[in-house]
């Protein structure tokens, strides 16, 4: 009998084939805008984008943030992504028996000082406590809900001034050929965080998750006009969400190694653990796609911004071929193929 596993969970190719064989079988059907089954950052109905998410991160503390500030944030990216204007949470708390009030307390805090930097609050909610041992600590969902906003309207205004685009959302199928492809920053920051907290690695450096609200960066992105395409690339990385993106909008993407933006000491960390940093999610950084009329108006706005001042133009989709195509520092090619799994476990 088959059974679940951790892979199932991990944002890769063994957990889209569940949601498309399984979930999609049973739920979806709806007659939403953007539905359950585009499997898009969020959906859409009615004008309203909705999104919820629920956070198992192991352990509930890490450097640079925790299971609080991830939650609020990681909702709230999601939104923003489809272009929407964040205006509301919601949270339910699964707290596990013997989990110390100082850590609630702690955990509290977080997410109010994280909703305050996004300009996003919590209005309702729900708390259920478990057994010991059946979680971790605790389990956090949160939902949202976005709106349109005339930030996306002007977006869309200046995407049609250079070519066709019928889309009224900022949606992973939008990609063309000649799109050129922008990450905010540096990757893997937020997996090895999680993970050296998870396994008690020194690597010797002090490498902190870069999970933070990323909502009043996309609307200033928005502003400037030219972009069809964002994804939040959490599970899975960089891999997998320029794998998702080619699949969507059928259109190949070719990458360059040479300009994606990885610290010294991710990468070496990587190097030592046999791990791809283009695998590991991260929780505060956008992948862009955008026409090349505006990438490097877009690329100069980024750089001079706290959250985007490492970020790179790191390829273009093109029609050359299908798939992901990295080609490497020494000027070869490989397919940049999607992973079965984040391969660190537990990171959101």
């Amino acid at each position: 009998m088959e059974r679940i596993t951790m892979a199932h969970g991990a944002g890769g190719t063994v957990m889209s084939e569940l949601i498309k064989k399984h979930v999609l079988k049973h739920l979806g059907g709806s007659r939403a805008e953007v539905p359950l089954e585009a499997l898009d950052d969020s959906a859409v109905i009615d004008d309203i984008v909705l999104k919820s998410d629920s956070h198992a991160v192991k352990p509930i503390f890490f450097p640079g943030g925790d299971i609080g500030r991830l939650a609020v944030a990681g909702t709230i990216n999601d939104i923003a992504v489809m272009g929407a204007e964040p205006v509301a949470l919601t949270c339910g708390f699964i707290l596990e028996e013997g989990l110390s009030i100082a850590d609630l307390e702690r955990i509290l805090e977080s997410m109010s000082e994280t909703c305050r930097e996004a300009g996003v609050y919590i209005i309702t909610g729900d708390t259920k406590v478990v057994e010991k041992g059946a979680l971790g600590g605790c389990v956090v969902n949160t939902s949202g809900i976005g709106k349109r906003n005339e930030a996306l309207e002007r977006n869309i205004r200046e995407v049609k001034k250079h070519r066709l685009f019928d889309a009224r959302w900022i949606l992973d199928s939008n990609l063309k050929s000649g799109d050129r492809i922008i990450v905010s920053g540096t990757l893997g920051d937020h997996g090895l965080a999680v993970l050296s907290s998870q396994e008690g690695y020194d690597f010797g450096s002090h490498i902190t998750s870069d999970v933070t609200p990323l909502n009043k960066l996309v609307m200033r992105l928005l502003n400037v006009g030219g972009i069809v395409a964002m994804k939040d690339p959490t599970r899975g990385g960089l891999s997998n969400a320029l794998n998702e993106w080619s699949e969507k909008s059928s259109v190949g993407i070719l990458t360059y190694e040479d300009k994606i933006p990885i610290s010294g000491d991710v990468r070496a960390a990587c190097e030592m653990l046999g791990i791809d940093p283009l695998e590991v999610g991260n929780e505060g950084k956008i992948v862009i796609g955008v026409v090349p009329q505006r990438a490097e108006d877009m690329l100069a706005m980024l750089k001079q911004t706290k959250e985007g001042k490492d970020a790179q133009i790191i390829g273009e989709a093109t029609g050359q071929f299908n798939g992901v195509v990295l080609e490497t520092m020494v000027g070869g090619k490989r397919i940049l193929a999607p992973p079965i799994g984040d391969p660190v476990p537990r990171i959101c």
